[in-house]
């Protein structure tokens, strides 16, 4: 059995790849750092006694994702992992266009492509999206990000009941994490103001949430309170308090830059 990582490179998606190699799973990893892949490969093969293909791919173009998806149909593919993406944290104003239309295109239009494409094609198996607790609410200073999750999560979640009432051999879960640590801190240049996660830990409860077939997992017990607590808050309360640890992450130095992320 295959399983497909987007973004398998690093971060959660790694870590996910990993844990799913413990299992058994061959599989098939997706990103744009091929050197990275390649020491993945040696790693994994090596350390789980499985195969391991690595595939260069831009996710962000159409395109690559269709010829991409034909590539690997003929696996037996059991398990799909839409990982893949980007946030940039900045003023909507200022954030260069292109850069948010390949945000949208990579966090958004890949996995919808590939999705719908499992279910069509594959059939039968698991999809787990990786959205982010952005998603329940509007999220200034990140503003497109947080939209792009909030379409992942949403077309996620009616998705799942889809399956469900029509009886489906597919079952797809959407993550909600929090604040992960991953290579956001790095790359980003920028300080969570609220605890993180490991994503060690994030990928190990995002898959005990897939193979238990729930439709929704939200990793951490703060997180799943700040969620609770935020259904009965108005967004005069919420939008000011999400700037504020928006802002908050930058650097004092930085403050007024633009940086970007690869991963969720």
């Amino acid at each position: 059995m295959f399983a497909v990582v987007t973004g398998g490179s690093s971060g959660i998606g790694l870590e996910i790849a990993r844990l799913l190699a413990k299992r058994g799973y061959d599989l098939i990893l997706v990103a744009r750092r091929k050197n990275r892949l390649l020491k993945i490969k040696k790693s994994f093969e090596k350390k789980y006694s499985i195969k391991v293909v690595p595939m260069e791919v831009d996710l962000s173009n159409e395109k690559n994702c269709l010829e991409f998806f034909d590539k690997v149909k003929a696996y037996p593919i059991k398990v799909w992992v839409n990982n893949a993406g980007f946030g940039k944290l900045g003023r909507f104003e200022d954030i260069p266009l292109d850069q948010e239309v390949e945000m949208i295109h990579t966090n958004i239009i890949a996995a919808h492509i590939f999705t719908k494409l499992f279910i069509k094609e594959i059939k039968e198996g698991y999809i787990l999206n990786i959205a982010s607790v952005s998603g329940f609410q509007p999220d200034p200073m990140m503003a497109t990000y947080g939209a792009t999750k909030s379409y992942l999560l949403n077309l996620g979640l009616s998705i799942s009941y889809e399956l469900r009432r029509h009886k489906n051999k597919v079952y797809l879960t959407t993550v909600c994490p929090g604040p992960v640590r991953t290579e956001f801190n790095k790359v980003a240049n920028t300080d969570f103001a609220l605890k993180s996660m490991s994503a060690k830990r994030c990928a190990k409860e995002a898959l005990r949430g897939l193979f238990n077939k729930k439709p929704l997992i939200i990793p951490g017990n703060d997180i799943k309170l700040l969620r609770v607590l935020s259904k009965f808050a108005p967004l005069s309360f919420i939008l000011p308090i999400e700037y504020m640890i928006q802002t908050s992450k930058t650097r004092r130095d930085d403050v007024n830059k633009n940086k970007s992320t690869i991963n969720s």
